[in-house]
């Protein structure tokens, strides 16, 4: 079974899929090993990791590409790729989608902000006209060379002009042929019931779940059983890492030495577990000149 026809089983199958934020290779195989079997590669993610700067826009097509590269090579998990506003106009879209399905994305998801956006629990968004998204959508899915890589259309209306008009626009997008449907950032639970009341059973809704964000936050299946199908945790990860990184300083500045710190932290032999170094080393050794030469012999 492919990474695509995978997520889309998931996404057909009874309970919801919960897909976990990543940044990075590492983050991939860690999710992998926890037993997840799906991945949320989050743009926010690669802007606060890679780059050290806020979720404004600031990254491009080709750094996330460079991304999801190195995490298809590593890991078998389908990758739910933040594609943002694709980057551009509906052309930019069909590059966009080519791109990183081609490098082994299981599903892209866009955005109806305007360049630049920013994240959805941020003030200050502004978005492009319903029709203008509606013709990224349908340029996204004549760029697809395969339907099994899935479209997952966002709008972020409730904040820019309320929650009537995000159901609205919603309505536009499912009639635009997205497979998942993200309506960003509802305030209260009454709105995230109204969401699920007006599309569950017609299109998967995703839910975000942002630590501190506008949204109540929910337990999966608190969002499974409100009629939800997919649950992205795009920052978890990176907050955790950064909260512990601080903890991790500040205790090596105290006493000058890990020590104190290590029995929160991976050791040198638990790391290369984790890697499969042994394995790979192995492997490695399987095609040098001995093992050939004693082929020969």
């Amino acid at each position: 079974m492919t990474k695509h026809l995978n997520l889309e089983k998931q996404l057909s199958d009874d309970g919801i899929v919960v897909a976990p934020g990543i940044f990075d290779a590492l983050g991939a195989v860690l999710v992998e090993q926890a037993g997840f079997h799906s991945a949320y590669l989050s743009g926010a993610s690669i802007a606060y990791t890679r780059f050290g700067q806020p979720d404004i826009g600031l990254v491009s097509m080709s750094e996330v590409a460079d991304v999801l590269s190195a995490i298809t090579e590593r890991s078998s998990l389908p990758i739910i790729v933040d594609a943002d506003t694709g980057f551009g106009n509906a052309l930019n879209v069909m590059r966009t989608v080519r791109l990183f399905e081609n490098i082994g994305a299981a599903a892209i998801q866009l955005e109806d902000q305007t360049l630049p956006k920013r994240c959805g629990h941020l003030a200050g968004k502004t978005l492009v006209p319903t029709g203008e998204m509606v013709g990224k959508i349908k340029s996204a899915l004549d760029a697809r060379r395969s339907t099994e890589t899935l479209i997952i259309a966002r709008t972020d209306s409730i904040a820019t002009e309320g929650f009537a008009s995000a159901t609205e626009r919603a309505e536009h997008y499912l009639e635009a042929g997205a497979d998942v449907l993200f309506i960003e950032a509802p305030q209260t639970q009454d709105q995230m019931h109204a969401i699920s009341k007006q599309f569950n059973g017609r299109i998967p809704l995703l839910a975000n779940m942002v630590e501190g964000g506008k949204t109540p936050h929910k337990t999966a299946s608190e969002l499974e059983a409100l009629g939800f199908s997919l649950v992205i945790f795009p920052g978890g990860m990176v907050r955790v890492m950064a909260y512990t990184a601080q903890a991790y300083l500040a205790s090596l500045s105290e006493h000058g030495s890990t020590l104190p710190f290590r029995e929160q932290m991976l050791d040198f032999d638990r790391l290369n577990e984790l890697l499969n170094t042994n394995d790979m080393l192995a492997l490695g050794a399987g095609y040098d000149s001995k093992a050939f030469e004693k082929t020969n012999d």
